[in-house]
């Protein structure tokens, strides 16, 4: 501490017997040019850049005027303020002086007030930096700026404290002692959630007062022990693929846990919030179903959870192929008891009827209910009747034709397993045979133009291993006057016309075939003249 100045001379002569205007005296104001016009500030400082200028400029008295025009041109008694300032900063300085200069220098500092320490550097406009927007904080107002300095504090306090609390996480894992108590070390379960609010604030600070991103999982405790693995996208990577950095956290946790092979609640529930996010990841959608196997938790459980993701995703395979293998999981432990079996099949056939409500065309949902029926075994009534009503509902259904053909004709009960689906199955009863063609013929006259019963009234003749022509007569309810004048000749079905000329092929009868395929193409289905074009064709070649 420099010594205290002696207390200023009183003034002499007649100075000394003037009256005072008050009952007590006050000192002289030092000679210090704190008290001059050019060092005062006139108004207080709006930025925080100014308020830095103003503080340099304070802490060295005529500074700016000694700059300007030069020491000389300071008053005697500011010189003296100048020189003695620059000495009490200047510790090298004041060594050369001996004991009574010291005593003087410091006289003169205390009497003017002149500071003794001082920003060692004139502050510059960006000297402050810049905040997440860019934006100088030097142009901040002092009342900003200082609510940004308590948010850096509070911020600080918070990392000591998430510092604190993994320091008490680490001492619970390893079983050590309290020093005070020597009780073990336990982490309660309301530090746990204390450190999640805590990150939460943590991660809002960061964001705002330097742009920076605190991701979920990296505000989770419970995922402190995790070392996420980024992406490794190759060096000058021509199509870099930009993904949202919640994904791309996500995603490096994920390959962590699947390196490590940890199977664990917690896994599942990266599972679910990557699937929220990106439904058709194939990888994360198998790595759910190990853990959920690994964990031996309820299929059921799971299935039900799935329902609703289904729901939501309409078109996406993976779901279909998850769903395949928890049926092949569970199905073991339900195979010996027909009554789960059937409220299993049950609780599926009215869950993919409401998925085939949404949409009644979806390939992924018709090839699942086809695995499911092969693998419960639920060939009978109830999957036929389902599947009828569909087709009633829509018969241009396609998909629902298909699987009842797929539903009558491969039938372990009366089918020869591994029979292509085009092949003769003498297998096959007549009357199951009789009874499809019955129903194509129904179905057909609802709409003549529809291609789908059609091609299932020629693949039951497939499977039948009958003739086209056993069908011959009902093919020409839908065809008259072929060829005889475009005012006579009437096509109601292009598929009716189509099956006659396989018919006369088959018969050997190459001019009717010819001509059934020649008025496909000049008139009845001339988009397809280069198709029927090439069907005569193959008729010179069979002939």
């Amino acid at each position: 501490m420099p010594p205290k100045g002696k207390a200023a001379p009183k003034p002499k002569g007649s100075e000394a017997n003037k009256p005072s205007s008050t009952s007590t005296s006050a000192p002289p104001p030092p000679a210090s040019t704190t008290s001059t016009p050019s060092s005062v500030p006139s108004t207080s400082p709006s930025t925080v850049s100014e308020r830095s200028q103003q503080r340099f400029d304070e802490s060295r008295p005529n500074e700016a005027a000694r700059e300007k025009s030069g020491l000389s041109s300071l008053a005697p008694a500011e010189q003296v303020a100048w020189i003695s300032s620059q000495f009490a900063r200047s510790s090298a300085a004041r060594a050369r002086l001996g004991t009574k200069a010291q005593r003087e220098l410091w006289r003169h500092v205390n009497e003017a007030s002149l500071p003794v320490r001082a920003p060692k550097t004139k502050p510059s406009p960006g000297s402050w930096g810049k905040d997440r927007a860019g934006q100088h904080i030097g142009g901040y107002t002092p009342a900003r700026f200082d609510d940004r300095a308590a948010k850096r504090i509070t911020l600080t306090a918070l990392e000591i404290a998430s510092r604190a609390f993994k320091d008490t996480r680490e001492r619970a894992r390893k079983g050590l002692l309290d020093p005070l108590s020597k009780e073990p070390v336990v982490l309660a379960e309301n530090e746990i959630d204390q450190e999640k609010n805590r990150r939460r604030q943590m991660a809002a600070l960061r964001r705002e007062l330097y742009g920076q991103t605190m991701g979920q999982f990296e505000q989770d405790p419970e995922w402190d022990d995790v070392v996420p693995i980024p992406q490794d996208e190759p060096e000058m990577a021509l199509a870099a693929i930009a993904y949202p950095a919640s994904y791309a956290e996500a995603i490096s946790y994920l390959r962590a846990v699947m390196q490590k092979k940890e199977y664990s609640p917690r896994c599942l529930r990266l599972t679910e919030h990557i699937i929220s996010m990106n439904p058709a990841h194939y990888t994360v959608w198998l790595y759910r179903a190990s853990n959920i196997f690994a964990m031996k938790l309820l299929i059921p459980d799971e299935i039900e959870w799935l329902n609703e993701v289904a729901l939501e995703h309409l078109k996406n395979y993976q779901i279909w192929h998850h769903r395949h293998l928890l049926v092949d999981n569970y199905y073991p432990s339900i195979a010996d008891d027909a009554d789960k079996v059937s409220q299993f099949a049950a609780s599926e056939r009215a869950f993919l009827a409401a998925i085939l409500a949404h949409d009644t065309k979806n390939y992924h949902v018709w090839s699942y209910r086809s695995y499911l029926v092969g693998k419960l075994g639920t060939w009978g009534a109830d999957e036929l009747a389902a599947v009828e009503a569909m087709i009633t509902d829509d018969v241009r259904n396609n998909s629902a034709w298909s699987h009842r053909f797929f539903l009558v004709f491969s039938n372990p009960a009366h089918s020869t397993p591994g029979t292509a689906a085009t092949d003769p199955d003498p297998a096959v009863p007549r009357d199951i045979v009789d009874r499809e063609l019955q129903y194509a013929m129904v179905k057909t006259y609802l709409a003549p133009q529809n291609q789908s019963p059609w091609n299932y009234l020629k693949g039951v003749l497939a499977k039948g291993g009958r003739r086209l022509a056993s069908v011959e007569a009902f093919a020409a309810e839908f065809v008259a006057g072929l060829g005889e004048g475009e005012e006579v000749e009437q096509v109601r079905s292009t598929h009716a016309l189509d099956l006659l000329a396989e018919i006369y092929a088959e018969k050997r009868e190459k001019e009717k075939a010819d001509l059934a395929l020649r008025r496909l193409a000049e008139k009845w289905d001339r988009i397809r003249v280069g198709y029927w074009e090439w069907r005569r064709k193959c008729l010179d070649v069979e002939g």
